[in-house]
């Protein structure tokens, strides 16, 4: 009776084995099917299953449905979810100094972006985040972004006199439009559109990828390019669940969002002229806008942060001089 007992329960380990091997962990982020963060979400989930070799499975669920990026950064915290593409702004709000890369005007394009918070200064974030629950596996690409309203084209400082403005709950972005004279007030992106269609704001800022995937521009009348400032899209894992994996699943989980993020930065490059196009033909007015009057008055923005955190916006513009 004893060999027998022992025989079944050998044959039900070996059988249940597999199925306590195989973790299965998700993944949170709030944007539209067929923008890059989505598409590089799913290309993440794949890649973290192959190089695991099936010991890690990744649900992804977007457009805000396993909560929004605030809530997301809570139940990472907590430790019952495991990664998040989150946002910049909202991000900053846990890890204040996430903010402090979107800094006016720093970035002359996508590319200088990239080698600049590629070095030094992600790795900065990532010893940041840890302080607060959260590992920084990449900085995936948000893009730069561009202000759109249903008042007029922005032209000069003087055109955003007035005007109602969403910005994402990111206080850089807050002093930026505070200091070019616009109502900037804070809003989450998942009631974004249902707040423009209603008139609760007149306008808001975003990448053009941003407004065509989640189609503010059906409630948009113009779009002026300001390139006011360039956020990232911080992919972030649950401390508390990385500090349980392997050091093998957590070197293929890094590669993961690497290449991942490959994919997110490749579509953000591809995009602009041709979403430019889309949205003409969609009925929206686009000017180009002259940067120089804009750039003299968010001055003042680089004085505040640099006073606030002096070694990290010190790095942040050291780095981008370099490149």
């Amino acid at each position: 009776m004893k060999k027998s007992l022992i025989a079944i329960a050998a044959t039900l380990a070996l059988t249940a084995s597999p199925l306590w091997a195989e973790q299965v962990l998700r993944l949170s982020h709030n944007a539209a099917p067929g923008n890059p963060k989505a598409e590089a979400s799913l290309r993440f989930a794949e890649l973290v299953e192959a190089k695991t070799e099936g010991r890690i499975k990744v649900e992804v669920e977007g457009s805000a449905q396993y909560g929004d990026d605030a809530e997301s950064l809570t139940n990472m915290r907590l430790g019952t979810m495991a990664f998040s593409a989150n946002s910049q702004g909202t991000t900053s709000g846990v890890v204040p100094e996430f903010a402090a890369l979107g800094l006016p005007f720093l970035f002359r394009n996508l590319e200088h972006a990239y080698q600049v918070v590629d070095g030094p200064v992600g790795d900065k974030l990532d010893e940041l985040a840890n302080g607060k629950g959260l590992v920084l596996l990449a900085l995936w690409d948000n893009g730069i972004r561009h202000v759109s309203n249903n008042t007029r084209p922005i032209s000069t400082p003087e055109d955003l006199a007035g005007i109602k403005l969403r910005t994402p709950p990111d206080p850089v972005t807050l002093d930026i439009f505070n200091s070019l004279g616009a109502n900037p007030a804070p809003l989450a992106f998942s009631e974004l559109y249902i707040a423009l269609q209603q008139g609760v704001f007149d306008g808001q800022e975003n990448p053009l990828m941003n407004i065509y995937s989640s189609k503010l521009h059906e409630v948009q009348k113009y779009i002026s390019l300001t390139g006011h400032k360039y956020e990232t899209t911080p992919l972030l894992a649950s401390k508390m669940i990385w500090d349980q994996m392997s050091k093998e699943d957590q070197q293929a989980v890094r590669e993961a969002a690497v290449e991942a993020g490959t994919l997110n930065r490749e579509m953000s490059l591809a995009a602009d002229a041709d979403l430019r196009m889309k949205l003409t033909d969609a009925g929206v007015v686009i000017n180009e806008v002259n940067q120089a009057p804009f750039i003299q008055q968010t001055k003042p923005v680089y004085d505040k942060w640099a006073e606030q955190y002096p070694e990290l916006v010190a790095l942040i513009v050291a780095e981008a001089g370099k490149q």
